[in-house]
């Protein structure tokens, strides 16, 4: 979240995506055995923006996307990637929606957690009726 908030911050330079990703880890992580997961996460995050903010833009049409806070922004992000792209195995959707609101409220404002929970609740339950049909 922490990479993802920089890059964007710093402009969405995809080519600055990598540097900022290693620099964090060696500066908040040194010794992690494994960080593939980090840049495979951040990496298709980036590769599916247009897709993710369009998302966001429908669920949250009150709150265009420049406007909302660059955390809450990456949060939704990688919550949404979660969601709706990853391996439920390996993520199962409830399990993405608590870690983003754990996020939010960490690292977020005020009302970041609930805002947050809205966006993600909106698309898992429209998750849910086209799994029904």
């Amino acid at each position: 979240m922490q990479s993802l908030y920089e890059w964007d911050f710093r402009g969405r330079d995809k080519a600055i995506l990598s540097e900022i990703l290693t620099r964090n880890i060696q500066e908040f992580a040194p010794g992690l055995p494994d960080t593939a997961f980090i840049f495979d996460l951040a990496g298709n995050v980036v590769g599916k923006l247009e897709k993710i903010d369009q998302i966001i833009e429908r669920c949250a049409p009150e709150w265009p996307i420049d406007q909302i806070t660059v955390v809450d922004r990456n949060i939704l992000r990688m919550g949404i990637y979660e969601l709706l792209y990853s391996n439920k195995d390996e993520v199962p959707p409830k399990v993405a929606i608590n870690e983003a609101i754990e996020l939010a409220k960490t690292f977020g404002g005020e009302s970041s957690g609930r805002f947050v929970n809205g966006v993600l609740g909106t698309i898992y339950k429209e998750m849910e009726e086209v799994s029904k049909k």
